[in-house]
């Protein structure tokens, strides 16, 4: 059966319908819908990620497994967040864009545009993981919560700000 490929056209709405949830259910994620969410988030570091993952034994695919059964494997999302750090290597923005792929209500991402909004939080970014770190990414999300429009889930609210950072510059640009 061939794929309905319209589906890959709204990236971000695959991964949040069809992605996320299917890795709620069964706990795997497809190696091609995680380069998806790389993609996503850094289209321009997609090659590199994948060239450092592949080096890891087995190759993408079996990389990615494992980084799916080490996220599944706890419920805590504290430790979550140190997996992908520490034993994965990535930084906060990739790390949070994954687990928010993954666990919608417990991540954001972290990026420039919602910390210029927040006018805060910029230096997070390099920082490798620790509790530190995690007590200020949850400094973050409180800030993103407060920022945006009640009633709003954490992911609308990321995007709500993200959308403003846009617009914003976009007024700017227009004006000079």
């Amino acid at each position: 059966m061939t794929p309905d490929y319209r589906k890959f056209y709204d990236l971000e709405c695959y991964l949040f319908t069809e992605v996320g949830p299917r890795f709620a259910k069964t706990g795997d994620i497809y190696p091609a819908d995680f380069y998806m969410i790389i993609i996503w988030k850094a289209n321009r570091a997609k090659t590199r990620v994948r060239d450092r993952l592949n080096r890891h034994e087995g190759g993408f695919a079996a990389t990615v497994k494992t980084m799916a059964a080490s996220l599944t494997a706890s419920a805590d999302p504290m430790r979550r967040l140190e997996v992908l750090m520490k034993e994965w290597h990535f930084y906060l923005p990739m790390a949070t864009a994954i687990l928010t792929v993954l666990y919608p209500t417990d991540f954001s991402v972290y990026d420039i545009r919602v910390c210029e909004q927040l006018g805060a939080f910029k230096k997070l970014a390099h920082r490798r993981f620790s509790d530190g770190l995690w007590n200020d990414y949850q400094k973050f999300l409180n800030a993103v919560n407060a920022a945006a429009p009640e009633g709003l889930s954490l992911r609308d609210k990321d995007r709500y700000l993200w959308g403003r950072s846009f617009y914003e510059g976009i007024k700017k640009d227009l004006r000079d």
